[in-house]
């Protein structure tokens, strides 16, 4: 049985600027199923966290649903509402099914948060997942230095993983946040 490949999310800080951005494709074995989705989108009831996904769509969204209740539950506190997620996402018998990684941010942390109950904060403010995400990582740190903004350093990353990664488009969603 073939399973569905594709996803390039990066989230840049830099500036006092927030950046994620994640490409459109998703693939069914070396088919391209759908060229424009929406990977990236802006979290909670006021729109001060955003995140992208990597993996199965549904989970994804079964898991965005969760840290919005959990963002609810603890305003303005991204990194406990993560960690409580990642609890119930390691220990929740229906949530430990659940195949997907997510990058979340806001104007102060930026997270990765993996199913095994993972809630890491890079240290450089770059992170990348999926399958491109790796060589967007490195695209973004070797651009992160120089005059480029956030926004941009996201940019060119996501192209040069796009030519690199087949599972990666050009089709980029980019949310930003400006700093505190």
């Amino acid at each position: 049985m073939e399973s569905y490949h594709g996803t390039t999310i990066l989230g840049v800080k830099k500036g006092g600027k927030t950046v994620i951005a994640g490409d459109g494709q998703v693939s069914l074995g070396n088919t391209v199923i759908k060229p424009n989705a929406k990977k990236v989108r802006r979290l909670g009831a006021d729109g001060k966290v955003i995140g992208g996904f990597a993996g199965a769509t549904a989970d994804a969204f079964t898991l965005f649903e969760r840290l919005e209740a959990k963002l609810e539950q603890y305003p303005s506190q991204l990194t406990r509402a993560a960690v409580e997620l990642a609890k119930d996402w390691r220990t929740d018998r229906y949530l430990r099914r659940l195949e997907a990684m997510m990058i979340v941010a806001d104007a102060q942390v930026s997270l990765v948060l993996t199913g095994t109950g993972d809630v890491l904060e890079p240290e450089s403010g770059i992170m990348g997942i999926g399958s491109g995400g790796n060589y967007a990582l490195a695209a973004a740190r070797a651009l992160i230095d120089g005059p480029l903004e956030a926004e941009a350093i996201v940019r060119k990353a996501m192209d040069i993983a796009a030519d690199i990664c087949v599972y990666t488009n050009r089709n980029i969603t980019v949310e930003t946040l400006q700093g505190a």
